[in-house]
């Protein structure tokens, strides 16, 4: 959201009210916070008076004693404030920290139940931006906003009422300067407000900059195109006009702190003058002056604080704002944990009518889908890229959801149960296979933590990648780098394998990806696959001629639609699309010699193939093998 100069500026007061929600865990310290206020505002009104007791009557007096002794008690009583004061400000703190803390944690965790229509519209700079700049920004505010008011508004109240005890006159002298302390106050938070949002977002793009081209696919694809100072240019750019909004927010309010500065002083002055009118008239004593004019300082350091206090809320309450438009952003399916678990997958799907579109005015993806798998068979999706094959395979585990139509496991439509019960019992390998920057024990345990040693152990076993762990100094115990940059694309996607063998699903989704992997890499990956494969329901999105040829059943996708379905041989036989593909794309795998004999009906290809010679070990310390390059490919949005 873009601002300009012109445009009406509206802080939401109503986000006040639900921030104050955070705080409803610590009431207890709250009151303490709350009765140590009172407690200082108390001490705050003695030391003026022993002022006053110290001109009027120890030196009025010329009484040594009581001057010590009301010297004294000032000094004690100002300590015992600055006691208190420490107290409330590590209260104060723990408070704010904690409810930050618990902010965080709320938002990260209604972050994760966003649908994919969010992060496919969303920059991850500005979601990483509103989760550390925001945030942190608001945590002064959340410290010091709350007690400050009640600190400053208890503080004006008390001072007040000791200024009427002692003269009315003087007191309505000192509060007529009170409105030139508040009146530039709106027009400052307005401009701040504004300027701090255009900061806030130009933070964001900044951040989704670096996280570009900062990462390891940015700054290989940099160093390949020699673009590094473009981009250091591009960046630059970008800080400057970082600064440049920095700058201004900080100038915007320079006039309101030197005009709140002057004005200061016009109170004090008129005090004295008329205050000095009174003494000569004998109306009131120097005691009393003084002791007036301590007060007045005092009345007159809330108000300016109040003031100011203004300014910091027009600026929090961006950040505020900008936080809770992602947590008001509906989750991706309301109420779903209600829902009844599903119950033990058996294994067979059915789509219904289904079609689908990514976003409202977008064009249909999936256009009245339907189609049956039996429990155990492996379903072979192939067709020409942007067909709507990940699509498919995304709405399974409902990643997305259908416009219409349905979808139904084992006969039950899914949408009738819980997701995160489905999905427990589905398994999947994309083209992008993704590590998280932790260990390859980490990693495979992401999929079952409680996953006991050998559990882990015979997972990577089957998916050939236990030996080539094994051989690494830190054995399972390897950091992979970032997305897995330390594993060749052959290496990750066996680990990624072993992963969802540990999971054990009923139903297994597959989007083969072998274009960047040697013949090798392909050997062992179709090897890992085979215990997955074998006597689960598959839904695979096919690139290689030996799955498709190994599949109890082939779906040929164009243009949204199930173009024709069946064998390999009774698909042969139409002479339609799916022996165009054939001839177009698979003859020629097997004319390069890439593909071993097709299999008999019902046999895996992998378990034919002759052994090949051992395979060279996984280095840690270089990011990829000569040979095996990492996937680079990623699943497009509108199906592949």
């Amino acid at each position: 959201m873009r601002f300009n100069d012109e445009e009406k500026v509206v802080i939401n007061w109503s986000l006040l009210p639900r921030l104050a929600i955070y705080y409803r865990p610590y009431i207890g310290a709250l009151i303490l916070v709350f009765l140590a206020i009172l407690l200082q505002a108390g001490l705050a009104l003695i030391p003026p008076q022993l002022m006053r007791l110290v001109v009027d009557v120890a030196i009025a007096r010329m009484d040594f004693t009581l001057l010590v002794i009301y010297t004294l008690a000032s000094v004690g009583f100002s300590a015992l404030a600055s006691l208190v004061s420490v107290g409330e400000s590590y209260l104060n703190s723990w408070i704010g920290t904690r409810i930050i803390r618990d902010l965080r944690n709320s938002m990260f965790r209604h972050l994760q139940l966003l649908p994919l229509s969010f992060y496919n519209n969303a920059r991850t700079g500005d979601i990483i931006s509103r989760m550390n700049n925001d945030i942190n920004g608001i945590q002064g505010a959340v410290t010091n906003t709350a007690t400050q008011v009640t600190s400053n508004v208890v503080n004006l109240l008390t001072v007040l009422a000791a200024m009427l005890v002692m003269d009315w006159r003087m007191t309505l002298i000192g509060v007529c300067v009170v409105p030139l302390f508040i009146i530039p106050t709106r027009m400052v938070g307005k401009v701040r407000w504004r300027i701090a949002r255009v900061t806030m977002e130009k933070f964001a793009e900044m951040n989704s900059f670096i996280h570009e081209h900062l990462g390891i696919s940015g700054i290989i694809l940099g160093k390949i195109f020699v673009r590094q100072e473009d981009q250091a240019k591009q960046y630059e750019k970008l800080s400057n006009e970082v600064a440049a909004f920095q700058l201004k927010e900080s100038l915007a309010g320079r006039w309101f702190f030197m005009a709140v500065r002057t004005f200061s002083s016009i109170g004090p002055a008129i005090i004295w003058l008329y205050g000095g009118y009174l003494i000569i008239r004998g109306e009131m004593t120097v005691g009393a002056v003084i002791a007036f004019n301590a007060y007045l300082s005092r009345l007159y350091s809330p108000i300016s604080s109040l003031s100011n206090l203004h300014v910091d809320i027009s600026r929090s309450m961006a950040l505020v704002e900008r936080v809770f438009q992602y947590i008001d952003t509906e989750v991706e399916y309301p109420g779903n944990e209600k829902l009844p678990a599903f119950p033990e997958v058996k294994g067979a799907i059915e789509f219904r009518e289904v079609s689908f579109r990514y976003s409202a005015d977008g064009p249909l993806v999936l256009d009245k889908v339907s189609f049956k798998v039996e429990p155990g068979q492996l379903v072979a999706l192939v067709g020409p890229s942007g067909a709507g094959k990940t699509t498919i395979t995304n709405l399974v585990p409902r990643l997305y959801e259908p416009i219409s139509g349905s979808i139904l496991i084992d006969g039950q439509d899914i949408r009738n149960f819980s997701v995160a019960s489905l999905r427990k019992q589905i398994g999947m390998v994309t083209q992008d296979t993704f590590l998280f920057n932790a260990t390859l024990r980490e990693n495979l345990l992401y999929a079952r933590p409680e996953a006991t040693e050998a559990e882990m152990i015979a997972a990577a076993e089957a998916a050939y990648i236990h030996d080539l762990i094994t051989s690494l100094p830190e054995g399972y115990d390897t950091v992979v780098g970032e997305r897995g940059i330390k594993l060749s694309g052959g290496e990750k996607q066996r680990i990624a394998i072993a992963r969802v063998i540990l999971k054990n699903p009923r139903i297994f989704i597959l989007d083969e990806a072998t274009s960047s992997l040697d013949s090798r890499a392909e050997y062992y990956v179709q090897e890992a696959l085979a215990p997955l494969l074998a006597g689960r329901t598959s839904l695979v999105i096919a690139h290689r001629l030996s799955t498709i040829l190994a599949a109890d059943l082939i779906l040929v996708i164009e243009n949204g639609r199930i173009a024709e379905s069946g064998t390999h041989a009774e698909l042969l036989a139409k002479n339609g699309l799916y022996a165009t593909l054939y001839r177009q794309q698979f003859m020629r795998q097997q004319k390069k010699g890439q593909e071993q004999p097709a299999p008999q009906p019902g046999q895996m290809l992998p378990g034919q193939m002759p052994p090949l010679p051992p395979e060279p070990p996984l280095s840690a310390s270089s990011p990829q093998s000569e040979k095996e390059q990492p996937n680079q490919t990623t699943a497009g949005q509108h199906g592949s």
